[in-house]
């Protein structure tokens, strides 16, 4: 019988299940951004690692703030290779359209969770369990998710990382539960799932629109889901 739960953020409540990349991806597209596919993804992975490395995004930085850098970096990483030719101007326009774009995209997607885990909230405890830049307790206070967790467990700030399964022990310790008495909710099979099963947890998976094409064990969640509303059946 399932006790409580702990909740991916990236991709999960700020997206309803769809990869990071593809949400970036889709807006350059939606806006001309004249590349192709391919080159953006090597620019969103340089961007990643670069904001990954906990030199450039602090612990106060809004979502908003950390979304601009991110397009910044990678907007500079197209051009700066030569896979976009475009001048200041126009690489600033762009900037601007797609982070108001993404950022409201965010905000809808945000607030529909909102409504879902103030309803599991209460009923059950849930943590909170992310690989981010250590500025997650921000954002969720930005997005009015901060009052709704009885902990937060950010890689950043642990020092652990998914798929690293004891990121996922920490959080069952935070809820005081053991591991089998914990559904955990992700949109990744192989960051969320897979070390979710392995530190002995309930699984759920967020199934959306993924980074690549690869096929996983579905056999594995112990439920797969399309939307986060399908889990208050669940409750």
């Amino acid at each position: 019988m399932i006790k409580g739960y702990i909740f991916d953020y990236g991709g999960t409540l700020d997206t309803g299940g769809c990869h990071w990349g593809k949400v970036l991806w889709s807006a350059y597209m939606r806006h001309g951004v004249p590349v192709t596919e391919d080159l953006f993804r090597e620019a969103y992975v340089y961007a990643e690692r670069f904001l990954g490395k906990g030199e450039t995004v602090k612990p106060g930085h809004t979502f908003r703030k950390t979304l601009s850098m991110k397009l910044e970096i990678e907007m500079n990483r197209l051009v700066s290779t030569g896979s976009w030719t475009a001048g200041e101007e126009e690489k600033n326009r762009l900037h601007e359209d797609i982070l108001e774009d993404v950022y409201d995209g965010v905000r809808r997607a945000t607030a529909y969770s909102r409504g879902v885990l103030e309803k599991i909230k209460e009923r059950y405890p849930m943590v909170l369990v992310s690989n981010f830049y250590g500025n997650i307790n921000t954002v969720l206070a930005e997005f009015g998710l901060d009052c709704l967790f009885n902990g937060v467990i950010e890689s950043a700030v642990v020092g652990v990382r998914k798929p690293d399964p004891r990121i996922f022990r920490l959080g069952t310790d935070a809820l005081g539960l053991n591991p089998e008495d914990v559904m955990v909710v992700g949109d990744s099979f192989t960051n969320d799932i897979i070390p979710a099963a392995a530190a002995g947890c309930s699984t759920a998976w967020l199934k959306g629109e993924g980074w690549t094409d690869a096929v996983y064990n579905e056999q594995l969640p112990d439920v797969i889901i399309k939307d986060l509303s399908r889990l208050l059946s669940e409750v």
